[in-house]
């Protein structure tokens, strides 16, 4: 069974873990260490099944209820737990590996420590078009500048993506601000998303001194 038939299965009942210090996307990996208790449980609960889980972040004003139930922001990444390490205390390491798009529809009865919901799965539509070369050449002058194990990593996770899957895996990599980041998981637009991918790039290139040209200069 592929992930996204595991994520689709899962939707019914989709294991959440909201962290507003964290953004996953589609196609690309977070590391996290798990040690609150209802936290835990679900991934506990995950391993022993699918594996499957999602990423939130919380509606604003979260703060003096976090340990609680806040409100969840209705888009999610649901991925699958790719990676794990069982440690003293019922603690854990894992890797999430990021899916697909997923809004939540309502929030399940609380009869687990941990958060469920009924969810609907937004795959990507296909789509290619001229933003994603933009968005290649974009990324070959940014790695240009750019010590070489950082640029190698940033061209090989490009390479491999295309569509909505390029615009995922550069915004991992070069978004930094959680709210922004929240606000390119929200595009569905896969266009739209790949220019403003592009507009994150360009701005960040613009922030950096040119490339130092190579070899001898007449």
């Amino acid at each position: 069974m592929t992930a996204m038939e595991r994520v689709e299965r899962a939707a019914s009942a989709l294991k959440v873990f909201p962290l507003p210090s964290a953004v996953l996307f589609p196609h690309t990996v977070l590391p996290l260490h798990i040690f609150e208790p209802r936290f835990r449980s679900l991934v506990k609960s995950a391993l022993a099944g699918d594996k499957v889980m999602a990423m939130a972040q919380l509606e604003p004003g979260y703060e003096g209820s976090y340990s609680g139930r806040p409100r969840m922001r209705p888009m999610v990444c649901a991925g699958i737990i790719a990676w794990h390490e069982e440690l003293d205390g019922g603690r854990y390491n894992i890797i999430v590996q990021g899916t697909v798009r997923a809004r939540i529809l309502e929030e399940l009865p609380p009869d687990q420590l941990y958060r469920e919901v009924r969810a609907a799965i937004l795959p990507d539509a296909d789509y290619h078009g001229v933003e994603e070369e933009q968005l290649r050449q974009a990324m070959l002058e940014l790695a240009a500048r750019l010590p070489p194990p950082v640029a190698q990593g940033l061209l090989q996770a490009s390479a491999r993506a295309s569509g909505g899957a390029l615009a995922d895996v550069v915004a991992s990599s070069v978004v930094a601000d959680v709210e922004r980041r929240q606000d390119l998981l929200c595009e569905l637009d896969v266009r739209a998303r790949l220019r403003s991918v592009l507009a994150e790039v360009s701005e960040v290139l613009a922030r950096l001194a040119p490339a130092k040209p190579e070899g001898p200069v007449n």
